[in-house]
């Protein structure tokens, strides 16, 4: 009998996370649904999984939790434990930001910098921490939920272009420190067409910067939610040759602006 394969996909109530636990739920996974504060958008992300992965047999796991928090992390793993025994998957896709900008320095605190480095990086060695025994044993796989701004030094302010390139680094560490069982791979997206960039700069600000950035990327696209989870489906499901990757999902933003076109905001 096929035993089902669990993932674990942190800040997975909205946006990224939530098309990534949908989409492994439809492919049979059972996935823990996280959130820290948006729960009524993560009860319904738990709804659409269950109804995608009915006829799969996915079952899902709702929990809430601060991944800056070590104990919280530790108590997200062994819930995922107690409930199917195993963990295949963990996809450190909480995140949070501060749209300063990244020449606005007076206007990042050290609380504020501190608290996006704890949830963005702090979290990720924590869960991936926690959950690497049970990775070990499984054969399984991290994909971390990076950012354009960690590799390029381009992004909504300092201290989350900090924290991404500190999860890059992380990222190549523990695909090193984890091989041969354990994959450990990164997604980068550029500009994503979710609620986390209207909500932040709002909404004639996102316009703005989107069409810019469509006008100016070699692909002439944003990415969608979808399509990050699409590729953090790949890196989890078909990249068995594939550790230490950082996978740059920008639209070709990365290569530079098309020819005479100014190059937008990014990150």
């Amino acid at each position: 009998m096929h035993t089902p394969r669990v993932a674990l996909v942190t800040g997975s109530g909205t946006g990224v996370g939530a098309a990534t636990v949908t989409a492994l739920a439809a492919r049979g996974w059972h996935v823990v649904i996280h959130y820290a504060r948006s729960e009524t958008e993560a009860r319904a992300t738990e709804a659409a999984c269950r109804s995608v992965g009915e006829a799969a047999g996915a079952q899902t796991l709702l929990l809430q939790g601060d991944v800056a928090d070590d104990t919280a992390c530790r108590a997200l793993v062994q819930a995922t434990l107690d409930r199917w025994g195993q963990l295949d998957a963990l996809v450190n896709n909480a995140g949070m930001t501060s749209f300063a900008g990244a020449a606005n320095w007076d206007a990042i605190d050290a609380q504020t910098f501190q608290r996006i480095v704890g949830v963005n990086a702090m979290g990720a060695f924590q869960m991936i921490r926690a959950a690497a025994p049970h990775l070990q044993a499984s054969g399984g796989c991290v994909v971390n939920v990076s950012s354009t701004a960690g590799a390029l030094g381009i992004g909504s302010s300092v201290p989350y272009i900090a924290s991404k390139g500190a999860l890059n680094a992380m990222t190549l560490y523990f695909a090193r420190a984890l091989a041969p069982a354990v994959r450990v791979n990164a997604v980068c997206p550029g500009l994503i067409t979710t609620r986390w960039f209207s909500d932040g700069i709002g909404e004639e600000g996102f316009r703005k910067v989107k069409a810019g950035y469509e006008a100016a990327a070699p692909l002439a696209r944003a990415s969608e939610a979808e399509d990050v989870a699409e590729a953090i489906l790949w890196l989890i499901e078909g990249a068995r040759s594939t550790t230490g990757e950082l996978l740059m999902l920008d639209g070709g933003m990365h290569l530079g602006a098309r020819s005479g076109v100014p190059v937008p905001g990014r990150g």
